[in-house]
C-alpha cells in the first residue's frame, strides 16, 4: 500500500509512505520528475537484466532537502507539519516501511527501540539546513 499525505490548503505533498506490504510487478516511481529526491520500486523476476550503466555528470540545483527514511526495526510516530509549521497529522511507520518527507516539517517519537536508514541529497549544509520549532501540544 502507498499512502500520500497532503496539505489540503496548498495541495502540497508532505509525505509519501510505501508500506512494507506493497507489491507490484515491474517498476514504479512515486515521485514526479521535478522532485530533487526520486523514489521508486522495482520487482523483477530471477534472471532479469539491467544493462550496466554510468550516470552522467549533470549540474542540478536543489532548493529543498527531501529525506527518505527506511525503517529497519521498531515503530516510530512521525508528526507532520505544513511548510508554515502548522501541525497536520501523526502517522506511524514500522519495520519495512519507507517514508519520503517531501515538503513541510516533521518530528519523530520512537515508540519502540528503532533503527532507520536516512537518505537525503547533499552536500550537507550543517546547522544552516534546518530551522527547529516547538512541537504541537497533545
Amino acid at each position: 500500500m502507498v499512502e500520500k499525505i497532503y496539505d489540503k490548503r496548498s495541495e502540497e505533498l508532505i509525505a509519501l509512505i510505501i508500506r512494507s506490504n506493497f507489491r507490484k510487478d515491474g517498476i514504479e516511481f512515486f515521485t514526479p520528475g521535478s522532485f530533487s529526491q526520486q523514489l521508486g520500486y522495482m520487482n523483477r523476476p530471477k534472471g532479469y537484466l539491467i544493462k550496466p550503466h554510468v550516470h552522467q555528470v549533470m549540474e542540478r540545483t536543489v532548493h529543498l532537502t527531501q529525506e527518505v527514511l527506511i525503517v529497519k526495526s521498531g515503530k516510530v510516530k512521525v508528526n507532520l507539519y505544513t511548510s508554515d509549521r502548522l501541525f497536520l497529522e501523526s502517522i506511524i511507520v514500522e519495520k519495512g516501511d519507507v517514508l519520503l518527507l517531501a515538503n513541510g516539517g516533521h518530528g519523530f517519537e520512537m515508540i519502540e527501540d528503532s533503527e532507520m536508514i536516512e537518505v537525503k541529497q547533499g552536500p550537507y549544509c550543517g546547522d544552516d539546513d534546518k530551522v527547529h520549532f516547538e512541537p504541537h501540544k497533545k
